[in-house]
Parts: C-alpha cells; structure tokens; sequence
C-alpha cells in the first residue's frame, strides 16, 4: 500500500516509517521540520517539506504519489505548552488536520489513520478508561485532537467511502529495538528520556512535579506504550479499515506506573542513582490515566508486546546511551526536535 505519514520526521511518525517499510510498503514522509529531523527520515523515502495548512500542496502530493492511505500524527504534543500557547495548538493541531481533510477529499483517498490521545478524556472518575467514557479535556492540547475527533465523525458521515481510525495514545516510550531511531525532543518534556539524560549527566536532576496527588505514592499515574507497539497498531488499524468505518481505539497496556516507579525503573536499568527534586503541579496534568485495550485487541488481535517498564526503558536506554545528542550534531544544542 501507498502510505503518506505527517510528521514522519517525528518521534512517532519515524518509527512508523521504519515499521512499514520493513512491512513491505511505500512511503512518503510529509513533515514541514519544525519539530521533526531529516535525519530520522531513511534516505531512499521521499520527504516533501512542507507544511500541513498547504491544502494545494498536500493535495498535489497524494495525488503524485498515488497515495491510498494516511498515517496522520503531525502535532504539537506538549500538554503544558499548549496551556501557555493554546492558539498555536489549535492552529497546527486542528487546522493542519482540517486542511489534511480537504486534501484528502479533492483527490479521493479516503482511508486515514489519526494519532489522538487520552487526553480527550480529560480526567475521568474511574479507571481503566475505556472508549465509551466521556470525553471533557482539561487542556488545550486534549481539545485541539477531540475537534478533530469531530471532524472525522462529521466528515465520516457525509462521505460513505471514507473510513477512519482515531487511536488514543496513552504515553509512548522507549525506542527501536535495534537502536536506529530514538526520541530528540526540544525542550525535553518526557518523563524516561529526562531521567536517561539526567543518567547521563546531561542534566543535573529530574523533577518530580507533584507528590500530593490522590494516588498510593502520591506522584501521577500513567500507561507507557512502546512506540513499536503503537505503531504496529497503526499498521493492523489501516488494513483492516473497511469503507464507511469509523473506529475509536485506546492504546495502552492497560496498567500504569507512576513517576516514582518510572524513577525506581530507570535507576535499575542505567544502574545511576539519578538525583531527584520536588517542584510544584504542572497545569493541566490529571492525576491518572491508563487504558483498556480490551476494544483493539478483541476487533483486530492487536496488543502491546512490551509490558514490563524496565524493557521499555531498556530499548530508550540503548538509543540515549549511543546518541546522547538524538539527531544533532555535539555543536547544534539548539536544534529543534521532533515528536
């Protein structure tokens, strides 16, 4: 199949990628590099440069290269920022996924994956979330991907060929199991990569934001998902659409592990007593989240290969260790990252 992935330079978009290619796809990386490395793209795949908003361009670009499918995860990704700067959020987030839309609809490809999150859910009152619970974000990053939740929906109804996957994402780490490709993000915001880079000594400590939330060690609670298991649910998801299909998953292990556990975690797998401080709450941060996946397992046999917290970070570990300055060269400390 003929896939388009936005923000293929990115964190996730990278791994998928990497993952159809070795599946036996085509692919064609669209991603604007704001946040994104060429680096991370392999040599041989067309990267168009681009920015989402250009509906002509986009259109222009399915159509040359016969694309049949869209794997859509260009956004920001950054909770706090997007309470800081929420205009932004909704501009890139929503209006690149509106402009997308449009393209998609003047050329005819009608199949498309989106990266969503659990952050539509807001915070819930019980767990594990599943995909039926209400959807109330509590930051602008959550609203900017339940618009266009709504957009799809809509969209969906009106056009009987087109089918679609939203896939909720709960936090995705680690990275691929063979080293290649990694997370690189600036500023850092992640929990695992800031611990290994505090490991490394490239940064002095990790800060806890929070210890007095309403959970057993009082730190938040969150579902890891490796990013080789997100992204082979992407690849199951976009197979088995059928036209007219709209499908809603949570992708998750279906457990969480909380910030202490995830410093406990790290300080086993680097064998560095990491150096840890107390700062305030963060805006915008539930006190919990973590996924049912009973949904996406029972309708396509996908579930999460990586379980256990210390394998995840092993694989990030691996990649941290061999390229402590991600996609960048020692001298350009001020490159902007990807997702």
């Amino acid at each position: 199949m003929n896939f388009l992935v936005t923000g293929g330079a990115g964190y996730i978009g990278s791994h998928a990628v990497k993952r159809l290619i070795e599946a036996g796809h085509q692919v064609v990386v669209l991603d604007n590099l704001e946040r994104g490395y060429r680096a991370a793209v392999p040599s041989d795949v067309p990267l168009e440069q681009i920015d989402l908003r250009d509906t002509e361009m986009v259109a222009t670009i399915l159509g040359k290269y016969a694309i049949e499918a869209v794997m859509h995860f260009a956004a920001f990704a950054m909770v706090g920022e997007s309470v800081t700067d929420p205009l932004s959020y909704y501009h890139n987030n929503t209006t690149g996924s509106l402009s997308l839309l449009q393209a998609m609809d003047s050329v005819g490809v009608n199949r498309l994956v989106f990266s969503s999150t659990c952050a539509t859910y807001g915070e819930p009152e019980q767990m594990p979330l599943v995909e039926d619970m209400a959807q109330a974000p509590i930051n602008p990053y959550g609203w900017s991907k339940l618009f266009v939740e709504r957009m799809l929906r809509d969209y969906a109804a009106s056009n009987a060929d087109f089918s679609f996957a939203a896939l909720r994402y709960f936090n995705v780490a680690g990275s691929a199991a063979d080293g290649s490709i990694g997370e690189d993000h600036q500023p850092e915001t992640h929990v695992i990569p800031l611990l290994l880079l505090a490991a490394l000594g490239r940064r002095d400590s990790f800060t806890i934001f929070g210890e007095d939330y309403d959970t057993p060690d009082g730190t938040c609670i969150r579902d890891y998902i490796h990013v080789e298991d997100l992204v082979d649910a992407h690849m199951l998801v976009a197979d088995a659409l059928q036209p007219g299909d709209q499908r809603f998953y949570n992708l998750g292990i279906g457990k969480g592990y909380s910030v202490r556990e995830v410093v406990d975690a790290a300080k086993r797998v680097t064998g560095v007593d990491i150096p840890i401080k107390i700062g305030e709450r963060r805006a915008g941060d539930p006190p919990q989240l973590y996924a049912n996946a009973d949904k996406i397992k029972n309708e396509i046999g996908w579930q999460a290969q990586y379980t256990d917290l210390d394998r995840i970070i092993e694989t990030a570990w691996q990649w941290f260790k061999n390229r402590p300055n991600g996609y960048r060269e020692p001298a350009e400390t001020d490159a902007v990252a990807s997702r």
